[in-house]
C-alpha cells in the first residue's frame, strides 16, 4: 500500500509540472506577461502536489507502527513481555506464527487488524485532502501570474535548509547517544584499565545475567575490555597496508615520472 501512494504521489508531481507549464502557455495566448518561464510554474505547481503530501506520508509511516503498538498493548496490560505479545500478534496476523496461540493473541490480532484498516484509510483521506487542497491553491497561484522562479527558490531554500539541519541534528543525536552510552560504559569499567588493558573478550559480558551479577563476575568482565589489543590490531594491520601499498605507489610515480612513454593513458595517471 505504502508503495502504490508514493507511486501515486509521484506520478501526480510529473503530471502537475506539465500541466502547470501549460497553463502558463495559456496565459501567454490571453496576452498576458509572464513573470517567469512557463517551466517554473510547471516546477511550482510540481512542487506544491508532492511536498506537502509526501511529509505528511512520511511522518504517518514513521509514526504509524509505534502508535498502533501502544493502542493494541493498551488493551492488555495484564501482558507481561509485551514487546514479545507484540511481535507474537504480528506473526500470527501474517501467518507465521508457529507457537501457541492464545485468546490474547486472537484477540490483539484481531483489534490490530481493525486498527490498521482504519488507518490505512485515514492516510488515503488525509493525503488526498492535502492533495487536493495544495493543488487548488498553486493553480490559483499561477492563474494570478505569481512570480514563479521565486516562489520555487524559496521552496527550494527551505527544503536545503531543513536537510542541513536534519543532517545536524543526526549528527548532535550520534554523539550525545554515543556521550551518555561512554559514561554508562565507563561507570562499570574503570577508564585506566580500558585504556592500558591487554585483554579483548567483550564476548564473556553477553553470558551474564546483570540483574544478578556477583561483584567476583563484576571484578572479572572489567579485565575484558582492554583497549590495548584493538589499537595494537589496528597499527599491525595499517603497517602492512603500508609496507605494500608506499614501495609500488613510489615505484609507479618514479615510473611514469621519469621512464613511461608519454601518451593519453600516462596523463590520465599524472592527473
Amino acid at each position: 500500500m505504502n508503495s502504490l501512494i508514493a507511486g501515486v504521489i509521484l506520478i501526480l508531481c510529473l503530471s502537475s509540472y506539465f500541466f502547470g507549464r501549460s497553463e502558463a502557455r495559456k496565459l501567454v495566448t490571453q496576452n498576458i506577461k509572464l513573470k517567469a518561464l512557463p517551466a517554473y510554474y510547471g516546477y511550482y505547481l510540481s512542487l506544491w502536489c508532492g511536498l506537502p503530501a509526501l511529509i505528511i506520508f512520511g511522518c504517518w509511516s514513521l509514526f504509524e507502527p509505534t502508535i498502533i503498538k501502544v493502542l493494541i498493548l493498551n488493551n492488555f496490560p495484564q501482558i507481561e513481555s509485551k514487546d514479545l505479545f507484540y511481535e507474537q500478534t504480528l506473526s500470527f496476523f501474517n501467518g507465521n506464527f508457529s507457537g501457541e496461540i492464545t485468546n490474547e493473541i486472537k484477540a490483539a490480532s484481531i483489534k490490530y487488524s481493525s486498527i490498521n484498516i482504519i488507518a490505512q484509510n485515514s492516510k488515503i483521506v488525509i493525503i488526498a485532502a492535502a492533495l487536493i487542497g495544495s493543488l487548488t491553491f498553486a493553480y490559483r497561484k499561477i492563474q494570478n501570474n505569481n512570480k514563479a522562479r521565486d516562489d520555487v527558490e524559496i521552496i527550494l531554500k527551505v527544503l536545503l535548509f531543513t536537510s542541513s539541519l536534519v543532517a545536524i541534528l543526526t549528527t548532535v543525536g550520534i554523539i550525545v547517544s554515543l556521550l551518555f552510552e561512554s559514561l554508562k560504559f565507563f561507570s562499570t569499567i574503570n577508564i585506566f584499565e580500558f585504556i592500558f588493558g591487554t585483554s579483548w573478550s567483550p564476548q564473556r559480558a553477553f553470558v551474564r545475567d546483570a540483574s544478578a551479577i556477583t561483584p567476583e563476575e563484576l571484578l572479572e568482565l572489567q579485565d575484558a575490555f582492554g583497549s590495548v589489543p584493538l589499537f595494537a590490531g589496528t597499527a599491525f594491520i595499517a603497517l602492512i597496508a603500508m609496507c605494500v601499498a608506499v614501495p609500488i605507489g613510489l615505484f609507479s610515480g618514479i615510473y611514469l615520472a621519469e621512464y613511461a612513454l608519454e601518451n593519453i593513458l600516462n596523463q590520465l595517471l599524472k592527473s
